[in-house]
């Protein structure tokens, strides 16, 4: 045990009523006893081990093009810290890497998590910068560092308050790879050395395939009982009165299509949309117009599916939601103007006529409008799939560091 152990501890027991609200599994792996979630947990292999590791849902699904470019040189392991994460990633990833929980930043969970998967290199998506985490592979001389860097304004603001305790573990980092400059000015405020700018894995892992739907969201369409020959609105990752709001603003006779994005706020969701056809359910409802994605990973899917797509967490105090896997796919896509944590995405498809970035009051006109303009809500597709085109190759660059990292601490 070591001193940041004693400031964790307390700090859990006074939290403990709000952690203990949500169900977690997991906890034995949780303090890095990962062995029994290993295929090979005995693996000896020549080939250099690269762990990654991402948090949730969004970051996994930001390593689709990555990790396809590791495999083939490196044993990669990639690690998750919540439950819904971790289920995406064995959906995406398991048959060709190894798939473990993030231990708690605690020394001997940490001690444990890394005597069991032994990495070579260890890349950090976006941040995630643990104190024991950090130094625990910087005293073993694994290298450590991030990859698709992003520190928010608001992130920054609570990180300076407590930089004196973080900079020597910032200072520690082998690498740093930041999205764009303001993050890599931040990153480097923090204590970061050698930053560099790659851009966004997320505009790699966006599809921009042009054609219809693919077999399975046309499944999904049928499954909900959604008629494709009508207009279909679509609100992403949606939040809190999010619902409520989307059903005044979208016209009685049109499909409306909500996904809240944490699973705790599904009933309430359904109850802002009268009469909804539930996904969970497995229902259809000859002739509804209200239908709620209660499901964990179908959203990319009812994306294809899509007239219109409006952005969630964004008319409201959350910080926005990822626009960028609509907008790849070439839909016209409205956000509101609470989107912080993706200034940089959206401000860069807003530049390119992409996105329309809309008020509380002005969502139903805006809605109205792009369902009577088909020509306009072409133009805004168009424009959208060529900009996430032109931003793409992050992932190459990260794999890069990734890859020579591993190569130097094998020769």
């Amino acid at each position: 045990m070591n001193l940041l152990d004693l400031i964790y501890l307390p700090v859990a027991l006074v939290s403990a009523p709000m952690w203990m609200r949500k169900q977690r599994s997991g906890w034995g792996e949780r303090f890095g006893d990962v062995r029994s979630m290993l295929k090979d947990p005995d693996w000896s292999g020549d080939a250099p081990t690269i762990l990654v590791h991402a948090v949730s849902v969004g970051e996994i699904n930001a390593l689709r093009d990555l990790i396809p470019r590791l495999t083939d040189e490196a044993r990669v392991v990639v690690s998750v810290t919540t439950d819904t994460g971790l289920a995406q990633a064995r959906t995406l990833y398991s048959e060709s890497c190894e798939v473990v929980r993030y231990p708690l930043d605690l020394s001997w969970s940490v001690r444990r998590f890394l005597d069991t998967i032994r990495p070579d290199v260890v890349g950090l998506v976006e941040l995630e910068v643990w104190p024991n985490f950090v130094k625990g592979c910087a005293t073993r001389g694994v290298s450590i560092g991030i990859i698709n860097g992003r520190l928010s304004a608001r992130s920054f603001k609570g990180y300076t308050k407590i930089r004196p305790l973080l900079r020597s573990t910032f200072g520690r980092l082998s690498f740093v790879c930041a999205q764009d400059r303001s993050y890599a000015e931040r990153l480097k405020a923090m204590g970061a050395r050698e930053v560099r700018i790659t851009g966004s894995m997320k505009w790699d892992s966006v599809k921009t395939d042009e054609g219809g739907p693919s077999d399975g969201a046309l499944q999904l369409a049928r499954e909900l009982g959604l008629d494709l020959s009508r207009p279909i609105v679509v609100g992403g990752s949606t939040a809190q009165d999010e619902e409520s709001l989307l059903h005044s603003a979208v016209p009685g006779d049109v499909q409306l299509v909500c996904a809240p994005r944490k699973p705790e706020h599904f009933d309430d969701a359904a109850a802002a949309l009268p009469g909804c056809v539930r996904r969970s359910m497995g229902e259809t409802k000859p002739g509804a117009t209200r239908f709620l994605l209660d499901t964990i990973g179908e959203l990319s899917t009812l994306y294809e599916l899509a007239t219109i797509v409006v952005i969630g967490r964004s008319f409201g105090d959350l910080h926005g939601s990822d626009p960028l896997e609509p907008a790849g796919l070439g839909k016209p896509v409205l956000i509101g103007e609470a989107h912080l944590d993706f200034t940089f995405q959206v401000e860069t498809l807003k530049e390119a006529g992409a996105i329309g970035v809309v008020g509380r009051r002005e969502l139903g006109s805006r809605i109205g409008s792009l369902l009577g303009d088909s020509a306009e809500r072409d133009r805004m597709g168009a424009r959208a799939r060529t900009c996430v085109r032109a931003h793409q190759g992050a992932s190459v660059e990260h794999a890069r560091v990734l890859l020579e990292a591993a190569r130097g601490r094998g020769s």
